[in-house]
């Protein structure tokens, strides 16, 4: 596997976490990894999460 690949892997990782909800420091990349960086740049490029208003509920 090439780094691109894994840096793209880790994005897509990165932000699929933020979708389910996880905390950013479930990063399973060690400090100093590009994956690292990689990783948590796809977890701050995902949609903020949907909240429930009670006043529209």
């Amino acid at each position: 596997m090439n780094t691109r690949q894994q840096l793209a892997e880790a994005i897509n990782a990165g932000r699929a976490a933020a979708e389910e909800g996880a905390h950013v420091r479930t990063c399973p990349h060690p400090a100093g990894d590009l994956r690292r960086t990689a990783w948590i740049r796809g977890y701050a490029a995902a949609p903020p999460p949907a909240t429930t208003d009670s006043a529209e509920a």
